[in-house]
């Protein structure tokens, strides 16, 4: 994992560590606003990390930098008490201030050099591909001296949370799982993809047939009366296509 390549003085390394591993055996990785409309976040992150996801990230552009520092520290303690991953997404400062053990980027957003350079190596660094030469781009970047550690595919299907933004369909998911098992000669190319867009306890077996061993999900566990309930059986699907 490349979050351990260049870490600022005082880093804890066993925290760098602790990424890399939570990254390499992650496979349920949950998408969240800020739940306004419900005002239960740290109750629905606590619930999340309960029913067995690995990462949650926090994604709401409707909210302002005071706000969102808030919840992440709501957020924070969460994921601290459950042992797993939490995540920013976009704002690099945000990812400083709150020490946000994994960032992620958009194909638009701020450059992966620029961003390991203001993340100073103290963040695992994930980037979305909807098309292949895009896959192809980020495996050779997490090769390459800035570090790419992670990277999503899709939108698999259309999905509200991504308005504008064309479904890439399977075709993508088995081109990017072929990909990085050429690339390394392993089955997960030696640096973890996700599936996105979409994906929930419907089609979870067809994203697992087309190559895909990790998954990111919104709504098949935000719109759930019981989020822990919904991700554990989103895990149970997942190891039941795998196997």
């Amino acid at each position: 994992m490349n979050v351990s390549h260049t870490p600022a003085a005082g880093t804890d390394v066993l925290s760098t560590t602790r990424i890399s591993n939570g990254l390499s055996t992650a496979r349920l990785y949950l998408c969240t606003d800020a739940r306004k409309d419900r005002g239960d976040f740290g109750q629905f992150v606590d619930a999340a990390f309960a029913g067995g996801v690995d990462i949650i990230q926090l994604r709401d552009k409707t909210i302002e930098a005071a706000e969102e520092l808030e919840l992440l520290a709501v957020l924070k303690e969460a994921a601290e008490r459950h042992g797993r991953l939490w995540a920013v997404n976009d704002r690099a400062d945000i990812a400083v201030l709150s020490g946000a053990p994994v960032f992620h980027i958009g194909q638009k957003d701020l450059p992966l050099a620029a961003a390991r350079t203001l993340l100073n190596g103290n963040a695992a660094i994930g980037l979305s591909s909807h098309a292949p030469e895009q896959v192809d781009a980020a495996l050779a970047a997490a090769a390459g001296p800035a570090g790419l550690d992670y990277f999503c595919v899709g939108p698999v299907w259309a999905t509200p949370t991504k308005p504008g933004r064309a479904a890439v369909g399977l075709e993508l998911v088995n081109y990017a799982a072929a990909a990085a098992a050429a690339q390394e000669g392993q089955s997960d190319g030696g640096v973890p993809w996700f599936a996105i867009g979409g994906i929930d306890h419907g089609n979870v077996e067809q994203v697992v047939a087309a190559g895909a061993r990790r998954i990111v999900v919104v709504r098949a566990i935000t719109e759930a009366d019981d989020p822990a309930a919904a991700a554990a059986s989103l895990l149970a699907a997942l190891d039941a296509s795998v196997s």
